[in-house]
Parts: C-alpha cells; structure tokens; sequence
C-alpha cells in the first residue's frame, strides 16, 4: 500500500485536527521530526517511575535520539505511575500511543518541533503493583530508572537513613506483593530475579541529588535489609546504582503549548512537553546490566561525577532557588521575568561569584565563568516561561540539597553568607505570611507546608524560630555567625514593604 499524503501544516489546520497516535504519524507535517524507526520493533529494557516533564524531556529524548540514528530496538521504555495522581498522564499517554511532542524553544524565538517515539508501554502500579513487579523483573529489563523528585526518597533527615515511620514503609514492609513506594517494588523485582536466576538491574535516579545513586543505593539496602538481610546482601553485590547529573530547563505544560501545535500543525497532543535547547547529562559508568550508547546521543559518561553535579547543584538548582523564593515575594511570575530585572540578575550572578562559586572543585572540560554566564542566558530565555511557583515547589527538600551545603561549606571556611542568608529570610516571610509583598496569595506547594508556617510565624518572638526547624536547616540555628547574619536579614525583610531594599543592601556592604 502506499504511504498516506503528506499535508502541510496549513492544509492539516484548515481541515479536521490529527490527534497524535501511531497510526496518524505518517500524516503529520514534515515540520515535525518523527520516530523514522520501526516502533513495532521496539522491546522495553528501560522501565522508568515517575513520568513528568522532565523525564520526557531528558532520558526519553535521549533515547529517542540514540534510536533514530542506530538500531537501539531493544531500549523501549515502559513509564511506571505509582500515585493517584498518575492516571491523567497514563490515560493520555496510552491515548496517543505513547507519543507526545517536545516543543523546544530557543532564546531568539525558534523553535524545534519533534515526536519522541522511545516511550512504548506505560503501567499504573496503585492499579496493578504486580504488572508494575512482573515489568521489572523480565528479563528484557536492564535498567529502573526514576525521576521522583527530592522528596520521593523517603529519607529521615536528621538520621540519614531510611524513614521507617512512614506509613507506606510499615505497609511494604508487611506487604512486599503490594507495595506502595518505589522501594517496595525495586525490593519485590530483585527479589523475582534473585529467585529466578537472572541478574540484577541496574537502578539509575535522574533526580536532581547530590550522589543521586549513592543515595537511591543507600535508601534500596535500608528498605532490603529491614525486609529480607539476604536478599540485601544480593543487591549490594549485583545491582549498579551510578550516580548522574541532569539538566534541562522543563517547565510545566500549559494550555498554550497544547494550543500552539494545534494552530501551527493542527496536531492535537493532550500533554506535550516545552523545554530549552540545552540539555546535558553525565553519567558514572557503573551499570550492572548494559546500558544504551546514550554517548552517541550526546550524554557524557565519567569516572566520577560528583564535581558536575556539585557545579549544577549549587549554581543551577542554587540559583533557581534564589530568583524564586525573592521573586515571588517581589511579585515577578516567571524566571525569565526576574533576570529581565537587573537587579535581579546582579544579585544572582553575585551569589553565584561570592557564595557559590568559592565552594566548587575545579571541574575538567568546564570554564565556570563561561557556564555562569550560560545558565543567566538560559535563565533568561523569554520562551521559556518557568512559573516561579514551580521552581518553588517542595523547596523544603530542595534548599538542603541546593543552597545550605553552600551556606555550610562558606561558614566553614570563613567565605561570603550574606546572599543566602537573605534568601532564607525571605523564604521565612514567603513561609510565615504566604502573600507577595503586593498581599497576592502566593502558591506554595511543600509537605512540610505547615511545620514551615508554624516555625516562620514564631519568628515575631524568636528570630531563629524558622532556623530551629532541623529537618530543613539541620544545627544552623546553633551557628551564632549565621544565626546573627540571618536575623540581620529578618529584620530588613520584616521592615521593608519591598524585598529590593535588602537586595540592595547586600549588594552594597559586598561591593
């Protein structure tokens, strides 16, 4: 048979809208990049947790990218939703054939269009925790792999340990066949394997975490142990948990980007995806199990990670923390908006030479001024519109990875901590009224929303109440140099109707 015509965008608006499945692919616009591989063909050897945006992004671009140049057939992912929450996603997802569009958008107004095809299979474990254990554990799966957020790793922060007084731990614990944290299954899958004589898989987290796989590694053995000690001692010996380093600006989808591929292509995609065109991710060499050539994809993988992750970490997540907490106190909305404000962009690129920079190892291959001034042009990218109250979101699990180590490393050896200190006062505020500093409600999303509120709002009484809430700030509130230099910010946050004043002032005593 022959293929179906061709249309242009134009003709394809003008007449009835493409929803984007398999069938209608060969249709859609030459405009759009499509899979030119046979995805009949593809097996699933990658089943990965927690499918947001950035995951479709980042590892599944990759991938879709590694396939469209060699025969990569047997590296087809399976997403895996644990959560309530998931459904909406898989329903989409499984809609579309498990195709979405990733829009990227460039800083002078291009953008590249293109269908990732690497995603084939999608499974919701609050549904079937079996399908979810059984998809891990064949042997056509060489590598788990999740992005489930800084608060997903269930870790006791004033121990470091895993948390066993969550009640979904107690629940996997008592019921290995029904678990309810990723935990729970990785344990239930190897344990399949072990029993089945098959080797282990390799567990690779593209979360934004120091050491990312030392502590999935970590969390995995502690879980394992308390379980099954036998079974643990398997899974130090057989599984590979490399450490990595992810960045791609990702925002959150919103109704225009779904509209814009309509209007322009009229392919209608319920959950597309918008991202920057920078994308980099270097990974330790560490796999159990085999892995893609994500190198010809463009990824980077090294001996050891740990002085990019550190760079990224503190410089990246850091400085995203740092526009957003003072940004929404402002009253700017987006990242874009807030470097667009010299002011802004002055006292990020300060805390990035004074606070940040100081703490970093040199890195092979990188120009740290050149990557700073990158990430400001990133950051700035007016296509972009990264909602700050995305970038705050679960800052309570964020800033003990992001800006405190930066924040410790600094009192330790003497350095700068006045940049830092004004962001968690004002994050103080942003926790204690909740409201820009216009009285517009502001959006905070954060499990310890309320621990964070309750400690802010003491702060009337004791400066360092929000300090003393150690399973964020860990012994700060002991620190008497940064105890004294954060109640000096407290005080200008407090007395100021506008948080540039502070901004300001911080400038002016470090010039």
């Amino acid at each position: 048979e022959s293929e179906p015509p061709k249309l242009s965008a134009r003709e394809i608006t003008m007449s009835t809208s493409l929803p984007l499945s398999q069938i209608n692919l060969a249709k859609v616009s030459d405009e759009i990049v499509r899979p030119d591989y046979d995805r009949s063909r593809v097996k699933v050897g990658i089943v990965h947790v927690g499918v947001g945006g950035f995951f479709r992004s980042h590892e599944a671009f990759y991938t879709d990218q590694l396939m469209q140049s060699v025969d990569a057939s047997q590296w087809g992912i399976c997403g895996v939703g644990l959560r309530e929450a998931d459904r909406k996603m898989a329903a989409v997802l499984k809609k579309q054939d498990f195709l979405y569009t990733l829009i990227v958008r460039h800083p002078g107004g291009m953008i590249e269009n293109r269908v990732i095809g690497s995603l084939v299979d999608f499974i919701l474990g609050c549904d079937d925790p079996q399908a979810v254990i059984d998809r891990m554990s064949s042997p056509d799966t060489k590598i788990v792999s999740m992005t489930i957020t800084e608060g997903g790793y269930n870790l006791n922060s004033d121990t470091g340990e895993f948390d066993f007084s969550n009640a979904e731990a107690l629940h996997d614990l008592e019921n290995p066949s029904q678990p309810k944290l990723v935990f729970g299954y990785l344990t239930a899958a190897l344990r399949k394997r072990r029993d089945n004589g098959l080797p282990g898989f390799t567990v690779q987290s593209c979360d934004n975490i120091q050491h990312n796989g030392n502590l999935t590694r970590k969390m995995v053995l502690g879980f394992a142990h308390r379980q099954d000690p036998e079974l643990a001692k398997w899974i130090e010996n057989e599984v590979g948990f490399p450490n990595a380093m992810v960045d791609r600006i990702t925002p959150v989808t919103t109704q225009a980007d779904i509209k814009y591929l309509e209007d322009e292509f009229g392919v209608q995609d319920e959950w597309p995806v918008t991202c920057e065109p920078f994308c980099q991710w270097v990974v330790e060499d560490s796999f159990s199990n085999g892995r893609p050539q994500w190198e010809q994809a463009g990824a980077q993988f090294v001996a050891d990670v740990t002085p990019y992750e550190t760079m990224k970490l503190r410089l990246l997540n850091a400085g995203h923390s740092v526009l957003g907490i003072l940004g929404s106190i402002y009253g700017h909305k987006t990242i874009d908006e807030c470097v667009s404000d010299m002011l802004f962009a002055k006292y990020l690129r300060n805390f990035m030479d004074l606070e940040a920079t100081p703490t970093l190892d040199a890195v092979e291959g990188i120009d740290l001024a050149a990557y700073k001034d990158s990430l400001i042009e990133r950051f700035g990218n007016p296509n972009i519109k990264d909602n700050l109250a995305r970038i705050c979101l679960e800052s309570s699990s964020k800033l003990p990875v992001f800006l405190i180590p930066t924040i410790t490393a600094n009192l330790r050896s003497g350095g700068s901590i006045k940049y830092a200190a004004l962001v968690i006062a004002t994050w103080c505020f942003y926790s204690d009224q909740g409201v820009d500093q216009h009285g517009k409600q502001l959006e905070i999303t954060d499990q310890l929303k309320d621990a964070l509120h309750e400690s802010a709002k003491g702060t009337s009484e004791d400066k360092r109440s929000f300090l003393k809430l150690k399973s964020v700030f860990g012994e700060l509130a002991a620190n008497e140099r940064f105890a004294q230099a954060y109640a000096e910010m407290i005080d200008r946050v407090y007395a100021n109707q506008d948080v540039a004043v502070p901004m300001r002032k911080v400038m002016q005593d470090t010039d």
